[in-house]
Parts: C-alpha cells; sequence; structure tokens
C-alpha cells in the first residue's frame, strides 16, 4: 500500500472522528428555543397555547362537584367576587400543580428564560391583590396583582399587573392581563403577560386552579404554561349572610297581661296587689 493511500486513509478515520465528536458535544437542551416566545425587543410578550379545562370544578360545604351540573355562571362570579373581595390587599401564594388532584408539586411555578445572552430560571411563588373593582352590567372583575417574580437570585423592581377575570359561562372563566413591565437588565424593562384558564375554585380554603401560560419579550425572553393554584389566606363566606331579628330588650319591670285583668275594679286592684305585702302600722 503506498504512502498516499495509507495518508487517505487515515485522513478519513480523522474526519470521521471529528464529525462523531460534532455529534456528540452537540447541545441537547433546546428548552430556552422551544418556550422562547418572541425574538429579543420590546414588543408586547405572547404566550404558549394554553389548555382549556373540560370542566369547572367549585368546592363548597366540604364537597365538589362539576359546576355545569347545578350552579348558574351568576354563583360563579359572585362567589369569585366575594372570594378577591376578602382577600383583597392580601398575599396569596402560587404552586405548581397537579391537575387530577389539585394538590402542590413544588411551591412556586417556574420557567426557562434568557436574559440578555445568560439562560436562567424565571420563579414566581406568591402575589399580592392590591386592589379589587367589578365592572356594572358585565360578568368580571377588575383586579391589580403584584407579582413576586425572581431569576438568578434577583427580584426585579416590577409594575402591577391589570388584570382582567371575566367569567363567559360555567366552564370558561378567564384571567388575564395586558402585559406588565420588570426592570430585569439596564438596557429596557421586559414585558411579561399572564393567561389563566381556571378550572377549580375551593370556597371553604381558598383555592384557585387552571392552566396558565407565561410569556416574557424584551432584554428577557421565554416563558412556560403548565397548571397552577393559587392559595389565598381567606374562605369566600359569608357568601349570603343571614339577616338576624334584633333582640327584644328586656324591661326591669314585669308587665301584667291586660287579659289578667278583669272588668271588675276590685278584681283588677287584687290583681295589682296580689303579691304585695302590707305591714301594719302601730299607732
Amino acid at each position: 500500500m503506498s504512502n498516499t493511500k495509507r495518508q487517505l486513509i487515515a485522513l478519513s478515520i480523522m474526519l470521521a472522528a471529528v464529525a462523531g465528536c460534532n455529534i456528540t458535544m452537540k447541545p441537547s437542551n433546546k428548552v430556552a428555543e422551544v418556550f422562547r416566545s418572541t425574538p429579543a425587543g420590546n414588543g408586547e410578550a405572547t404566550n404558549l397555547p394554553v389548555h382549556m379545562p373540560d370542566a369547572f370544578i367549585v368546592c363548597r360545604d366540604k364537597q365538589c362537584a362539576p359546576a355545569n351540573l347545578s350552579m348558574s355562571s351568576e354563583y360563579i362570579y359572585n362567589s369569585l367576587v366575594s372570594l378577591f373581595q376578602n382577600n383583597n390587599h392580601h398575599t396569596a401564594l402560587v404552586c405548581e400543580g397537579n391537575d387530577s388532584t389539585h394538590s402542590c408539586i413544588e411551591t412556586y411555578v417556574s420557567m426557562p428564560i434568557t436574559v440578555g445572552v445568560t439562560p436562567a430560571y424565571a420563579y414566581i411563588d406568591s402575589v399580592k391583590i392590591s386592589d379589587v373593582s367589578i365592572n356594572k352590567g358585565k360578568k368580571s372583575i377588575n383586579l391589580l396583582l403584584n407579582y413576586n417574580l425572581t431569576y438568578n437570585g434577583q427580584t426585579p423592581e416590577c409594575t402591577p399587573a391589570k388584570t382582567l377575570t371575566f367569567v363567559q359561562n360555567a366552564a370558561n372563566i378567564i384571567m388575564e392581563d395586558g402585559g406588565y413591565n420588570c426592570k430585569m437588565t439596564t438596557i429596557s424593562s421586559t414585558n411579561i403577560k399572564t393567561l389563566f384558564a381556571i378550572d377549580y375554585i375551593d370556597l371553604d380554603y381558598g383555592f384557585i386552579g387552571g392552566y396558565y401560560s407565561i410569556g416574557l419579550s424584551g432584554p428577557a425572553y421565554g416563558g412556560g404554561n403548565g397548571y397552577m393554584l393559587i392559595r389565598l389566606p381567606r374562605d369566600a363566606y359569608p357568601l349570603s349572610p343571614q339577616l338576624k331579628a334584633p333582640k327584644e330588650q328586656k324591661s326591669r319591670y314585669e308587665v301584667i297581661p291586660e287579659s289578667s285583668i278583669t272588668g271588675d275594679p276590685e278584681a283588677a286592684d287584687d290583681a295589682i296587689f296580689e303579691n304585695v305585702q302590707v305591714f301594719p302600722i302601730k299607732k
């Protein structure tokens, strides 16, 4: 075998080895690309498609049942109004949940993001309800929410999220905001948008569950979706307060009913002074 052939064979082996190394070292983690909502820019965030629930479950008096069987959209709307108003100016816990058992599997919701050129994870573990108002004539509730968002151990300064909760029917309850801004880099603010399709409320313990989609756009971009539970510190009661009649004030004096006094004056005198003891006066 000539030296030329040997050199060609050696070169072929080296090329195959290099190609094999490239295949082996090729990054396999494309999570950030999958959850990337929009290219880096200053536009509004776009969310991943959110899973729409098949049924809406309401728990009350320690019993749970599908809402479309026995509850109207008006009852669900009034229940949500009471739940939010009872928890106004309070902080609720947020967690990643199981859509079958409606229980928390993490103490937060997380999503992969990219801050500038640095991969990171964003976390939300609580939200404060800063204001609640009702739209007259419409089945919608205006909420002002402050999300506690962190990433890489940092807590950016964020504006409140103006959130609209509307009840279209007993199986379609949506919480959605127009996007709020967080200062996650020194360049400019990042726009964050949240969509929450509610499928579960527990009026006894103050739980709200549903499928979420969160998208980020700007210097930090990315997002994620899944199932989320919101644990409010107060329940929704009283939904229908019972009105009680005022208690009768007891008189200090015993009143003798008229029926006990006949028309006879002497009998009337006897009835009045029946329990009066008279002592003789010494002369």
